[in-house]
């Protein structure tokens, strides 16, 4: 085997993740020696990846971007499954009857379609006035790019070009790289203005640390912190486990809806393959519940997950989903449709975060501003721009909110099957995107309804 240079197979991965360490790192020190950079609440890795997306965009850097693409999509089921492994602590809160992942979900679809209803009214208008020859069912594409992530706004933006929407699949990119943009850049700031309103306590990352005891490494019953094999080692294999039977759970299913159901596998199996964390964070709760019962029926005498370590890894796979997810970022030529995608661009950020001013406060009432970064971060870009806003004010999760943006998903995938159909539909003809535009609204009223009709019990301690 050649081991020089030559062999790019053995050394472009090696090349690449240190291209992105090497960036983390001065990210790190810009951040800690320039005062602005520190006060403007920026996360290490939101500066971090736009370094890399300044270097990769000028060709002063070689990041190859579908190996950034590559990195992000791994690294956040790495870092949910690492988060769901994690064993919950037996003095919290807990809440019964609550709904909160049904209402997560249903808030996550009421925002697709607050976002689809705003897009379609703009590009409809557009149509009407100062863009005739515009494609009038353009709108829709905003929650895909903005809600869903580059790969739907890719897929409807595609779908759209065939019907006639000349540079759809541009567009649609474009409009999920300004989503992303939108949940670093407005998130951040909006952290800023939180803060000098007194409305959040941004976390103090010393005092977190200075609580790390001996006890996060060697509770009770644990395996030993270096044996015939090392604790860290048993936690890394713990996760790649779970992710090795993550992908085989997911192939299953898409082999059974290509033998069985082959009209609804190509976009179902897009689903599966595109929320495929939330499969593997199913799977990393049912092996952590195996290992309690093991453990009470005496088969296992020891506890393997460690909390501690497993919290490292999953903030290390963050860390890296945000770099490479910022670094990959991609505007497209969409030279002939700079009035609709800034008239979108815009609109959808204002949307989604007054939306969800008013909504979160409702869901989340113990712990409001998490709930609402994380969910705006998310619904303007991707669940990792969630989590990177999230953790500037929760490092260590210790609200649900980090829980919220995985079992609302899950349930948004069920809130959201009325939402591919009206995308089929919106195109066909005027009047069934008017008739769009109705189901949209009904749709939206119900949804609103459930989210403020339906109420919780109150807490108790466990």
């Amino acid at each position: 085997m050649d081991f020089s240079a030559a062999n790019s197979a053995l050394w472009n991965a090696v090349l690449q993740f240190g291209l992105l360490a090497a960036l983390l790192l001065l990210a790190n020190v810009l951040r800690r020696k320039i005062s602005f950079f520190r006060k403007s609440l920026l996360p290490t890795a939101v500066l971090a990846g736009f370094l890399a997306l300044i270097f990769r965009v000028t060709g002063l850097l070689n990041l190859e971007l579908g190996f950034m693409e590559m990195i992000t999509y791994h690294s956040i089921a790495i870092g949910f499954i690492a988060m769901s492994l994690q064993i919950p602590d037996k003095n919290e809160g807990v809440v019964k009857g609550d709904f909160t992942a049904a209402k997560s979900g249903a808030l996550i679809v009421s925002t697709y379609l607050i976002q689809g209803l705003v897009g379609l009214i703009i590009t409809i208008c557009l149509a009407h006035t100062l863009m005739p020859d515009l494609f009038k069912a353009a709108g829709i594409i905003l929650p895909m790019g903005y809600g869903q992530g580059p790969g739907q706004a890719n897929n409807v933006g595609s779908t759209y070009e065939a019907l006639g929407f000349a540079g759809g699949q541009s567009f649609g990119l474009s409009i999920a790289a300004m989503g992303f943009l939108c949940a670093c850049i407005v998130g951040v700031i909006y952290l800023n203005i939180l803060k000098r309103r007194g409305k959040i306590a941004v976390a103090d990352h010393k005092a977190v640390a200075d609580k790390v005891t001996v006890d996060n490494f060697q509770s009770e019953n644990e395996i030993p912190i270096s044996e015939s094999v090392d604790k860290f080692s048993v936690q890394f294999a713990l996760i790649l486990l779970i992710y090795l039977a993550t992908f085989l759970v997911s192939k299953g299913l898409t082999y059974l809806l290509a033998t069985y159901l082959p009209g609804l596998s190509q976009t179902v199996t897009a689903l599966v393959w595109g929320f495929n964390f939330i499969i593997g964070s199913l799977l990393a709760i049912v092996c952590r519940n195996i290992f309690t019962l093991m453990t009470k029926a005496k088969i296992m005498t020891r506890q393997y997950p460690n909390n501690y370590l497993l919290s490292r890894i999953s903030g290390t796979a963050f860390d890296f989903m945000v770099v490479a997810g910022i670094a990959s970022i991609d505007f497209q030529d969409i030279s002939s449709l700079w009035l609709p995608f800034i008239l979108l661009s815009v609109a959808g950020g204002v949307v989604t975060l007054v939306w969800l001013q008013w909504l979160c406060k409702k869901i989340y009432p113990d712990y409001y501003y998490q709930g609402l970064l994380s969910m705006y971060g998310m619904l303007t870009g991707t669940i990792s721009s969630g989590v990177l806003l999230l953790r500037e004010i929760d490092p260590s999760f210790k609200t649900p909110a980090g829980n919220n943006l995985l079992t609302g998903s899950s349930f948004a995938i069920v809130f959201g099957i009325p939402m591919l159909l009206l995308i089929g539909l919106a195109p066909e003809s005027d009047a069934m995107l008017y008739l769009t535009l109705g189901l949209i609204a009904v749709y939206l009223t119900a949804l609103v309804l459930f989210l403020l009709l339906v109420r919780r019990k109150k807490s108790k301690a466990a």
